[in-house]
């Protein structure tokens, strides 16, 4: 893979960063962050606190697979990894790769959670934590199939990373003042989506096609400005509009 050089690299994403105006922008420029250094999957969520049990409510954007979100959440991972723990208390970033021997910190992980990843190609995460000047304990994690950061690189992608809670700071004061309105049904289909419903199964419930309810979908997703159905049940949770 060729990578950009690191000056102009960091450059780059952190000024994409700094242009998002919407939530959807933010995502593709984490996105793209990601990508930048070959991730394939990341996500801004909540640092869980002692009484969370679930990633669900605590993510905020990504673009975890739903699947995998599901599948953490089944086996209540939130209250075991370690990394997650260790976020709570600590910004210090936190590498692991679940296939170099001399590089991991994953001795720990659970089972579940180490099946997970390589299930997902993803054997080599980092967890950054990071503190909003509000009090909010926020991380951000990235996963895929490539080498484990080295220093250099781990160092440049936490300073875009500070880039990025500023610009999540600045969406949510934006958030603030805007209006999130969900019909009636629309907040019926978001709600099942969240207890991990399939358009087909919550068709059967509310006696609509699939076609229907993913319509449905698609208007919750483009309200809330949203990228997913994952993004959509955690942004929908966190506007309590569910619960």
């Amino acid at each position: 893979m060729s990578y950009i050089i690191t000056a102009e690299r960091q450059l780059l994403l952190s000024a994409e960063l700094a242009a998002a105006r919407t939530h959807a922008a933010f995502v593709q420029a984490l996105e793209r962050t990601g990508t930048a250094f070959g991730f394939s999957h990341m996500a801004c969520m909540n640092v869980p606190v002692p009484d969370d049990t679930m990633m669900t409510p605590l993510l905020i954007e990504g673009t975890l697979p739903s699947q995998f979100v599901r599948e953490f959440d089944r086996h209540q991972l939130v209250r075991r990894c370690p990394m997650l723990l260790r976020a709570r208390d600590s910004v210090m970033p936190r590498c692991w790769h679940l296939l170099e021997n001399d590089a991991g910190q994953d001795a720990d992980l659970p089972h579940e959670l180490h099946t997970l990843l390589i299930n997902y190609n993803c054997p080599m995460s980092v967890i950054i934590p990071a503190n909003s000047p509000d009090g909010q304990r926020l991380l951000f994690w990235f996963m895929g199939n490539r080498n484990s950061l080295s220093q250099s690189e781990l160092n440049e992608l936490t300073l875009i990373m500070l880039q990025a809670l500023d610009s999540y700071n600045c969406l949510k004061r934006s958030d603030g003042a805007a209006p999130h309105s969900l019909s009636a049904r629309e907040l019926e289909v978001v709600r099942w989506t969240a207890q991990g419903k399939t358009s087909v199964e919550i068709g059967q419930i509310l006696s609509l096609s699939d076609h229907t309810v993913n319509a449905y979908m698609m208007n919750a997703i483009k309200k809330l400005d949203c990228v997913n159905r994952t993004q959509l049940v955690a942004k929908a949770i966190r506007l309590k509009l569910i619960s």
